[in-house]
């Protein structure tokens, strides 16, 4: 069990945490209407560029407004997540240091590294899902060309007669990225050499450029290479096609039974370091469930593949402690390892 960072802060558990946070009213009327005064960080755990980075750019201006002062992205990535939440976590609870956190640094994480610097349910508190997204299974639309790559089926039957020659590239070492990948292998029997980066967008650019074969990215950071033809989607990892890309199936759909039951979305969302006052994220909460209900907002983003939310710190709780379970499974039956 990880020891707190900061000894004066009580530890109760996530669900408790967020119920107190949507029902509890704290502290005089000034204590409100004094943050914020300076600008608020939102630290996305990845590089530049993939699903993590384009959501929380997409509602930082939006709360800049609404609040009246900058909600800055601040992306420090490395370890699967872990750099960019450990900051978080170190973090004073005073509402300026938040996290743009995923089902990797909250619902992978903890069952695939030994120790962890931070507790993902201790040291947090949620604020709101922002968007859950599938992934999807893509391949260099060129390279897929010259294999003879058209579908699941073809690319599971070239992984399994040229074992070790398809090389995968993810998100980094036990992301929801790399994760749906062991699945597919695992279930499939095929076998690829894995490739991580520090984030889906270097690893998009090495897949673009045909340096890598195959990735099993967020689709908001993929649609535009896709819709551009550079990338050839096979799948979509959720359990019913995206509206995004209709005419793309599900893994379960296009791989036959050797793929039954494969499922591996992706979620994203704020959450605040533990003690942060319930006033301050419920306020927050309010902001992006308003900011992600607008026309504009919503609209781009169900475009690129993403389903907004803006749920209740409750309910952002009960999803998290949900997803530990799935995932601890997960880690367990593809045997994923941290490189």
């Amino acid at each position: 069990m990880t020891s707190s960072f900061r000894p004066q802060r009580r530890h109760f558990s996530l669900a408790a945490c967020a119920a107190a946070a949507s029902l509890l009213w704290t502290g005089p009327a000034f204590a409100q209407a004094a943050w914020p005064t300076k600008p608020v960080r939102i630290v996305v755990p990845f590089a530049p560029g993939g699903t993590t980075d384009i959501l929380a750019r997409a509602i930082a201006p939006e709360l800049s407004k609404a609040f009246g002062q900058q909600f800055i992205v601040d992306n420090r990535a490395g370890a699967g997540g872990n750099v960019g939440a450990e900051i978080v976590a170190r973090a004073a609870p005073d509402g300026y240091t938040l996290l743009m956190g995923t089902v990797g640094t909250h619902g992978i994480n903890r069952a695939l590294y030994p120790k962890l610097p931070f507790d993902p349910i201790k040291d947090f508190m949620p604020i709101t899902l922002v968007a859950a997204v599938p992934n999807v299974m893509e391949m260099n639309a060129e390279k897929a060309r010259q294999l003879g790559i058209n579908n699941v089926k073809d690319f599971i039957a070239y992984a399994k007669t040229h074992p070790g020659k398809l090389s995968m590239a993810s998100s980094g070492s036990g992301t929801s990225i790399h994760l749906a990948g062991e699945l597919f292998k695992s279930m499939t029997g095929s076998f690829m050499t894995h490739i991580p980066y520090r984030g889906s967008g270097p690893a998009l650019l090495d897949l673009v450029a045909g340096s890598t074969d195959v990735m099993f990215d967020n689709l908001p950071s993929s649609m535009q290479q896709i819709k551009a033809g550079k990338l050839k989607a096979l799948a979509v990892t959720s359990a019913q096609r995206s509206p995004a890309l209709p005419d793309v199936p599900t893994v379960e759909e296009a791989g036959g039974p050797a793929l039954k039951g494969y499922e591996a979305s992706s979620w994203f969302g704020l959450l605040a370091p533990a003690g942060t006052p319930p006033d301050i994220v419920n306020r927050i909460q309010q902001e992006v469930a308003k900011s992600l209900g607008t026309p504009a907002i919503k609209e781009k983003l169900v475009a690129q593949g993403a389903i907004p939310s803006g749920n209740s710190p409750a309910d952002f709780a009960k999803l998290i402690d949900s997803e530990h379970k799935k995932w601890a499974a997960v880690v367990k039956a593809s045997g994923a390892t941290v490189d």
